[in-house]
């Protein structure tokens, strides 16, 4: 993956805990960019995906609500906001993101803007 493309920023922490990080994996072919984030116990309607100036954050939040009858004895997750964010190249078009959600998996293909996308130039001979 070439790193002009997609570049990861680490969340800004204030007073509240750092959110969770979820697994990514970013593949680059000629067409654009394509994630795979890994989104555990998110339901949809907890999916946030923004494009601040030239940022890509996708953020969300699970239920960690324990039933009034049971008593936590161990816990692995004591976090609920899962937050990831990554700088986009002007190579990429992020007016044309296509998102989809399936089983804890957002899939996003960012496609590469007109102007990044190789052009054949045709030989003429003299």
């Amino acid at each position: 993956m070439s790193d002009t493309n997609v570049v990861e920023r680490k969340p800004e922490t204030d007073r509240e805990p750092a959110p969770l990080l979820p697994a990514v994996d970013v593949y680059e072919d000629s067409r654009g960019i394509t994630l795979h984030a890994d989104f555990p116990g998110v339901p949809k309607e907890n999916l946030s995906l923004q494009i601040k100036d030239e940022t890509l954050v996708i953020e969300g939040t699970i239920d960690l609500n324990t039933p009034e009858s049971m008593e936590i004895v161990h816990a692995e997750i004591d976090r609920s906001r899962y937050l990831r964010t990554f700088s986009l190249s002007k190579e990429l078009d992020a007016e044309k993101i296509d998102a989809h959600f399936e089983a804890g998996v957002l899939t996003l293909h960012i496609p590469r803007a007109e102007h990044a996308k190789p052009k054949r130039i045709e030989v003429k001979v003299a």
